[in-house]
């Protein structure tokens, strides 16, 4: 009994310290998607304005960009998956990676062949271990992404999509997870190229007079300039949502791994202490039984 005594006591002391440890990556969890929110916010206008200029060189030019031009024949498609590169997350990567194979499915069953590109080393391990191909990762920046490493992956997506040889790819799509509130993040996929502008498309109010717009030098050359910061801002955006969600689902993740090890704690000193009451409570029978023994025998002494 004392033995399973010392065995509980060692459980509770590895549980506590397994407590602090959890409890302290949540609070780190907590800190860091204040920022990770702030980082998104910061950027939305200056994706918004650039949507806008976007949308009124496609609207208002007659000008056929490749990036916007809809294949007549899409047969291979490129899927970015965007994972996180540490665990104790709880199921952020394996429900973007759920999402990632519906949507590569979606594109078999249309007859296309797929591309996988991953970003963090989630995505990597898990087609790696399935033993499919990853033409391209990019590994640790998932909870702190730059806008340089956006630009380098929309500058990859977009090479792979204006390519002529077999490498070329005919459409392109991103997964990644979507931060909608400190409880909720929705895995997404959405088609990044052929682009879709839709902002400013709708027709004009009765009255309304649509503005005028001269492109310098040209509305070709203008587009050249803007489609490709376009795609990066759409990819530096997802980034930091994924890296909104990846910090949100961690904190949940270690919250809830911090309230089990309480109860654990309790549930442990709840059996140390019955064991140890069994242990005294046996004690005192055997010196019960010791000093009537011993009673017995003077007796039958005398």
């Amino acid at each position: 009994m004392a033995v399973s005594l010392r065995e509980y006591r060692a459980r509770i002391k590895s549980t506590e310290s397994m407590k602090k440890i959890t409890r302290a990556m949540e609070l780190i969890a907590a800190s860091r998607i204040i920022k990770a929110q702030g980082r998104a916010k910061a950027a939305a206008p200056y994706a918004r304005e650039l949507t806008r200029a976007v949308s009124a060189v496609a609207t208002f030019s007659n000008v056929d960009h490749p990036l916007t031009t809809e294949p007549a024949d899409s047969r291979r498609a490129l899927v970015l998956v965007v994972t996180s590169d540490r665990g104790l997350a709880g199921a952020y990567s394996s429900n973007v990676l759920k999402e990632a194979e519906r949507l590569i499915e979606k594109l078999k069953g249309e007859g296309k062949e797929v591309d996988l590109y991953t970003t963090g080393r989630k995505g990597q391990a898990y087609f790696k271990f399935r033993e499919r191909a990853v033409v391209q990762s990019w590994i640790g920046f998932s909870d702190q992404p730059t806008y340089d490493v956006a630009a380098e992956i929309g500058g990859t997506l977009i090479d792979a999509f204006l390519a002529d040889d077999e490498t070329g790819v005919d459409e392109v799509h991103v997964v990644y997870t979507r931060f909608k509130s400190m409880m909720v993040q929705e895995p997404t996929a959405i088609r990044l190229l052929p682009l879709e502008v839709v902002e400013g498309t709708e027709a004009p109010e009765q009255g309304e007079l649509l503005p005028l717009y001269e492109f310098e030098p040209s509305a070709s050359e203008v587009l050249d300039a803007l489609l490709p910061k376009y795609v990066q801002s759409r990819i530096f955006f997802a980034l930091l949502q994924a890296a909104a969600s990846e910090l949100a689902a961690r904190q949940k993740a270690m919250k809830s791994a911090t309230d089990n090890a309480d109860e654990l704690i309790k549930k442990y000193k709840r059996i140390a202490n019955q064991a140890r009451q069994a242990g005294i409570t046996q004690e005192i029978s055997e010196i019960v039984g010791g000093v009537n023994a011993l009673a017995d025998s003077n007796a039958g002494n005398e």
